[in-house]
Order: C-alpha cells, then sequence, then structure tokens
C-alpha cells in the first residue's frame, strides 16, 4: 500500500505543478483548441485555450511509476518479483503513452491546420488498433516464470470465465476491441471542463483498488488457499499504475476544471483511455468494465443512438450528441452538467466495486 500511496502522491505533485509549466510552453508554441462551427456557441470563447495537456498527466503517470518502484525496495525477499518493472508495467504504459501518442498527432494536426479536424476517423482508428495489436500480443505471449500472462485467453467479469476461452488470437483481437472503445469512449467524454477528467479519476480510483485487493488475496501468495485466490499477473503493478494515473489527473484537474486553464486534448483522452483499457484486461475484469465505466458507456451510446436514428429515420434524438451538448443546448449550465455526470460515474463505480466484493464474499462462502 505505501507504495501505492507514493506513486499517488508523487504523480499529484507533479501534475500540480507542472501543469502551470505545460499551460505556458503550449501558450507560447500558440497550442490553441480550435473550436467547431457547429458546436455549442459557448463554448467559442474557449477558443484558443492551451491543448495536448495529456501530455503532463502522462509525464507524470511515468515519473510516479519509478518513485513507487523505488517504494518497493522495502517489501521482503520474498516478493522481489514485486519490486522490479515487470511486462505488466510495460504493457499498460505502453498503453498509456502510445495511445497517447496517436491523439498527440491529432492535436497536432489541428493546432497546425488551424481547425478541429486533425487526424483523419480511419487514421486514428488504425492508429488505436496498431497500438492495441502491439500490446495484445505482448500481453498474451510473454508469460512468466509460472506461466502468467497480463491478458488472459477467456472472457472475465470478475474472474476468469472458464468455459468461455477463445484461444490467443481471439482474445489479441478482443485486446483490441476493448482499447479502441475505451479510448474513443472517453474521447467522446472529454467535451466539457473536467468531465472526463474526473470521470477518469474515479475509474482509475477503482481499479486501483480493485488491483491492491487482488493483490492481497493472490495467488502469487503461496500461504493463500489457492480455492479463493486470483490468478492474474502482478496485480500490484497494477494498483501502483492506477493509483499513479489517478493521482496525476487529481493534479491536472485542479487546472482543468471549469472555466479550464488547459484542456487534455486527445493526447489525454486516448492515453486514458488506452490504460483504462489495459486495467480491464490485466485485472480479469472485461465485463465489469461497462459498469464500472458506465457514464463513458452511456456517452458513447448517445453517439450510436443518434447515428443510427438519423441515417435510419432522418430524425435526431438528441439536440446535439454526445449526451453533453444535448444538455447544453437544453439550457443547462456547463458546471451542473459536468457535476451530475460525475454524480453518475460515482454510482457505475459503486456499482462495479460492490459487484466485485459480493463475489469474493460468495466465493468465501
Amino acid at each position: 500500500m505505501r507504495a501505492v500511496i507514493v506513486a499517488a502522491a508523487v504523480a499529484f505533485i507533479v501534475s500540480l505543478f507542472g501543469t502551470p509549466i505545460g499551460i505556458k510552453v503550449f501558450t507560447a508554441l500558440k497550442a490553441g483548441q480550435p473550436i467547431r462551427a457547429v458546436g455549442p456557441a459557448s463554448h467559442q470563447g474557449k477558443k484558443g485555450t492551451p491543448t495536448m495537456g495529456g501530455v503532463v498527466f502522462i509525464i507524470a503517470t511515468v515519473i510516479a511509476y519509478v518513485a513507487g518502484h523505488l517504494a518497493l525496495t522495502t517489501l521482503p525477499e520474498a516478493q522481489i518479483a514485486q519490486q522490479r518493472p515487470t511486462v505488466t508495467g510495460l504493457v499498460l504504459l505502453g498503453l498509456m503513452v502510445f495511445a497517447g501518442a496517436v491523439g498527440f498527432l491529432d492535436d497536432f494536426l489541428k493546432v497546425r491546420k488551424r481547425n478541429s479536424l486533425g487526424l483523419s476517423a480511419r487514421g486514428k482508428l488504425i492508429g488505436q488498433m496498431l497500438v492495441g495489436a502491439v500490446f495484445g500480443v505482448i500481453a498474451l505471449y510473454f508469460p512468466s516464470t509460472n506461466g502468467q500472462t497480463v491478458g488472459s485467453t477467456t472472457i472475465s467479469f470478475i474472474r476468469d470465465i472458464s468455459w468461455l476461452d477463445v484461444g490467443k488470437v481471439a482474445s489479441v483481437i478482443i485486446f483490441i476491441a476493448v482499447v479502441m472503445a475505451t479510448t474513443n469512449a472517453v474521447n467522446l467524454t472529454d467535451g466539457l471542463d473536467g468531465l472526463a477528467t474526473g470521470a477518469s479519476v474515479m475509474v482509475l480510483g477503482a481499479y486501483a483498488l480493485i488491483a491492491f485487493w487482488q493483490y492481497r488475496h493472490w495467488c502469487g501468495d503461496l500461504n493463500y488457499p489457492a480455492e479463493y485466490c486470483y490468478a492474474v499477473r502482478d496485480p500490484l503493478e497494477v494498483a501502483l499504475i492506477a493509483g499513479a494515473a489517478a493521482g496525476a489527473c487529481v493534479g491536472f484537474l485542479w487546472w482543468n476544471t471549469s472555466p479550464a486553464r488547459i484542456f487534455m486534448g486527445d493526447t489525454g483522452a486516448l492515453g486514458l483511455g488506452g490504460l483504462i483499457g489495459g486495467m480491464a484486461m490485466s485485472t480479469r475484469t472485461m465485463l465489469l468494465l461497462p459498469i464500472i465505466g458506465g457514464l463513458f458507456v452511456i456517452i458513447t451510446m448517445s453517439v450510436v443512438i443518434q447515428i443510427i436514428s438519423f441515417k435510419t429515420t432522418g430524425k435526431r434524438v438528441f439536440r446535439m450528441s454526445p449526451l453533453q451538448h444535448h444538455f447544453e443546448l437544453a439550457g443547462w449550465s456547463e458546471v451542473n452538467i459536468v457535476v451530475r455526470f460525475w454524480i453518475i460515474a460515482g454510482i457505475g463505480v459503486a456499482i462495479g466495486l460492490g459487484l466485485f466484493y459480493s463475489e469474493f464474499l460468495t466465493v468465501h462462502g
């Protein structure tokens, strides 16, 4: 637990004091956020606000990861495997950094072209697919000395569902699909000041708790009963990274809340989405993710419903999608929408954690 707290604290401090530096740097580089003309009229006042802020909390997370591992050197020799960087850390941080790089390219093109187009939709999807494929292969084809891989060949809910074994190739494809879904879901949620940042803090905090609980009841602990333990790889590593990312997002939120001094941009949204997808796969909670990330699902579905309705009937269900813009056009203030959506995100996290713990109680009789 000490290492997770250290990582979260370091990430928070680096992000809190690093974000103003990022604001100055991106302002000097004239990396202002272009605003779509078709968006809500209130957003035109945000034009020119520096973007690419995700760079700051991604760097803060990586720095905190190193700090957390320095704290892990106090672990007893029996837990030496948890002290060193692992393949799990490579996969999770790799997803965050390289998915963030795809977003950075999109943000860079937007700033350079001075419009909101950026990277084409096809180009962005291909980039997400490549990132998911590379780290999916690493997650499924590079086992530890005891044969445990970061990802699983079975579909999982709270644990692996043994009778839903789909094999390695299909599992890599599912890994890619999850990464693409989460990156786009967080990106769609990032439309109002602090909305995606605050929701991500809750989801990452939930995964920090889940992973640490798995570490305390881990199959890697030979003293823990095998019939009750969680068959995951490097759960303390997962908890450390989740805590670091959550802390970094809290520090960034200080400057990103309304009125935002900086936006995370696609750099941050895709980076967080990639990390959250990786968290679900590494903790074997793939089907629990739509509940924990309920707000992301709701907002994504609003876009899907709007597209299907317009293409099939020519009518729109919402005034504008994603859903947060519908409520803006309905007259809700930005702060009211963000706070109420945070409440929805918190409810999803609470239900997800409740299901996770209730399964543990059931297993223990």
